[in-house]
């Protein structure tokens, strides 16, 4: 029963609650033990273990999907490739890292509503968050018909500069596809719906040879028939996703006509309601991106260093090969990364802060696992990987060169990147992105700037060193922020934020709680504050 006073009822007429009773969504801790499993860190490994790996298996088909695209700009001839290179390299720091990020924001959102048993919260979620993605794309693809006339006033190749501007003309439509994509992805994770995740992208990995011949070949369209069966496959990724969420029920029409934002008769409360949650949805997407591209963006700055460096055409061709590497690796602990986030916003959602805690820490052992092997691979092969790019005896020996230090930052990288997980399951990636400043802006760029070229002049191996101290500094405060974290505390806030019984205000790019439901009596009714969930 509702307890606030009468005066803050007319104002939010909380009495009908925007979220459905705890009672008919039951929270992941009323359930039944056994549908819940045990307890203890081994069972939370296999926890972990079981969302991560479909995933590992998808983003190594749709890493492989890339290379197919690279092999048939290859066969075209250089300026093709050349041209596709710069115009994927333009899309990934304008265009794909954006929206990938700002689907994030719906990470912390679902998984501890998914926590709570509020299920209803994740359309809404859902929703809301392809239509922000939508909305970005418009000054997105502002940007690509643009890419042109930016190419060329940055000096590059006029050749070049068309044949890209050709290819990412026919990239537009992957915007729209995206923008459905990323959110749709979440949508199953934080369900720990991801084995279909890995069907969906062999099924359009398997399209994607037979698309590209017709495209290329059979209708001699060269490098827009290349872009353009990127866009099909996604485009496939998409419609065999929609098609399992639709088929197994995960998909709905809302209970009432109004979105689930209540009755008719309660529209002015609905509207500052929505206008709220949408202010909220905003920031939590704009930090979540925030904190996806400003590593992103850190190794593309590095290409653009290598350009200036003691030999410059070698020291790109290297730089190339070791981010095509490390793209590689990054698979694993990403995938690690939102599963560890799955985990503790479940956790976080059905109010079992010691669980979470555990579930933090398994992630962070697992990352840290992870960097080794990843550190292992790495020093194993510093001598045969690169032959597998090129014969080039420069290029094999400044790559061959790095490969060790790439190698130690992955020791780094592995266990911020779970951190991060963590960060984001608990609703923090405002935290995360000052972390992310602070580590790869404050002290890897000094650092490679420092050794790269004066006072260390190290030339190729600098740039590389100036990494690995952004990566060991960015998982040095990671740790520091999840072994700070108030476990209990983020209990009391995802409580809140899912239960539709606080109001809730952005600041620094964290959630804050306002009080909780015996307060709401306290409010004034001219204060413009109202009584609202996070999402309806």
């Amino acid at each position: 029963m509702c307890h606030c006073s009468s005066k803050v009822v007319a104002v939010a007429q909380c009495h009908q609650p925007l979220l459905p009773p705890p009672e008919a969504c039951p929270a992941l801790h009323d359930r039944p033990r056994s549908a819940r499993g045990g307890g203890g860190a081994i069972a939370e490994v296999a926890s972990i273990v079981r969302l991560a790996m479909p995933m590992v298996g998808a983003g190594l088909l749709m890493y492989m999907r890339s290379l197919v695209s690279m092999l048939f700009l290859g066969r075209l001839g250089r300026l093709p490739l050349a041209g596709g290179s710069l115009a994927l390299g333009f899309a990934n720091i304008t265009g794909y890292s954006v929206l990938s990020g700002l689907a994030a924001g719906m990470d912390p959102v679902c998984g501890q509503a998914f926590g709570a048993g509020r299920t209803s919260v994740l359309a809404a979620a859902l929703r809301r968050t392809v239509v922000l993605l939508l909305a970005a794309s418009v000054p997105i693809a502002a940007l690509w018909l643009a890419m042109h006339r930016v190419l060329v006033a940055a000096g590059q190749d006029p050749d070049i500069a068309a044949c890209a501007y050709e290819f990412i003309l026919c990239s537009l439509p992957d915007l729209a596809v995206q923008s459905f994509l990323h959110p749709l992805r979440v949508y199953l994770r934080v369900q720990s719906i991801t084995l279909p995740l890995t069907y969906a992208a062999a099924a359009a990995l398997a399209l994607h040879v037979p698309v590209n011949v017709l495209l290329v070949h059979g209708l001699g369209l060269g490098i827009r028939g290349v872009a353009l069966a990127a866009v099909w496959t996604n485009l496939n990724f998409l419609l065999f996703l929609v098609a399992y969420a639709y088929f197994s029920g995960l998909i709905r029409g809302d209970d009432d006509d109004d979105g689930g934002n209540g009755k008719a008769g309660e529209e002015g409360a609905t509207t500052t309601t929505t206008t709220m949650e949408w202010g909220w949805l905003v920031k939590l997407s704009v930090h979540s991106c925030m904190s996806v591209c400003l590593e992103w963006w850190w190794y593309e700055i590095m290409v653009l260093l290598c350009g200036v460096l003691a030999d410059p055409k070698a020291a790109v061709a290297a730089m190339g090969i070791l981010i095509q590497t490390t793209s590689l690796l990054y698979i694993f602990p990403h995938s690690l990364s939102c599963a560890v986030s799955t985990r503790v916003g479940h956790e976080l959602g059905a109010g079992r802060p010691e669980r979470a805690r555990l579930a933090a820490r398994v992630g962070l052992a697992c990352g840290a696992a992870l960097g080794v092997v990843a550190c292992a691979f790495a020093a194993s092969l510093r001598g045969v990987w690169a032959r597998m790019f090129t014969a080039d005896a420069t290029i094999l020996r400044l790559a061959s060169s790095a490969l060790p230090i790439l190698g130690a930052a992955e020791l780094g990288n592995c266990p911020q990147t779970a951190g991060c997980g963590v960060l984001r399951g608990s609703a923090r990636p405002g935290r995360a992105a000052r972390i992310n400043v602070s580590a790869f802006y404050g002290v890897g760029m000094p650092a490679a700037l420092a050794l790269a070229f004066w006072p260390a002049r190290l030339d190729f191996r600098g740039m590389w060193a100036g990494m690995l101290a952004a990566q060991l500094v960015c998982a040095a405060l990671m740790l520091l922020a999840v072994r700070r974290t108030d476990w209990d505390e983020q209990a009391a806030r995802a409580r809140e934020l899912t239960g539709a019984v606080a109001g809730v205000v952005v600041g620094d790019g964290d959630v804050v709680v306002k009080g909780d439901h015996a307060d709401a009596a306290k409010v004034k009714a001219d204060s413009g504050l109202l009584v609202v969930t996070v999402l309806s």
